[in-house]
């Protein structure tokens, strides 16, 4: 498993984001029986930063709290049956493994919300975490159907790690 992690935020963090995200980042491939190690992408930053990918890749000109960049387009969310390891396409050729994606975080949105939602900036961290993993691996919320189900997966995991409101 490789997680590039990547903290160019203003606001230093007073706890350990990087083994906070790992766990994170193994329970959500665990929870989806992942089949192969992973390699994922993660930048911590700000919301000037995040505004500006927002609006160059989403045409949303403003900042938000996480973004999702999918490597693989899963035709039915979680299904790695149709991953092949030999589909060199989806793997990363130095280190055999499968690339799910990116995952971008501002950290002075998770602050903000972690206040407005009267939970831990850890809580926040890992929420979003857990949000964007679910992003990577084919799942979505356009539908309520679908929400619902990624809010379970999303809170499942993080009861599995004890991380509570």
């Amino acid at each position: 498993m490789t997680i590039h992690l990547e903290n160019e935020a203003d606001i230093q963090l007073d706890f350990d984001y990087n083994e906070l995200i790992d766990r994170v980042v193994h329970e959500c491939l665990d929870y989806e029986n992942c089949p192969f190690e992973a390699e994922i992408s993660i930048l911590l930053t700000n919301d000037n930063e995040i505004g500006e990918i927002n609006r160059q890749f989403r045409n949303q000109d403003k900042p938000t709290d996480v973004l999702s960049f999918p490597a693989i387009e899963f035709g039915m969310a979680g299904d790695f049956s149709h991953i092949n390891d030999s589909d060199s396409e989806y793997f990363n050729p130095e280190t055999g493994e499968l690339i799910l994606g990116d995952i971008v975080i501002s950290v002075d949105r998770a602050i903000n919300q972690a206040e407005e939602y009267g939970h831990t900036v850890i809580r926040e961290i890992a929420f979003l975490v857990a949000h964007s993993m679910f992003h990577l691996m084919g799942f979505d919320h356009i539908s309520d159907e679908d929400r619902l189900l990624m809010e379970s997966k999303q809170e499942d995991v993080l009861k599995r790690l004890k991380i509570f409101r």
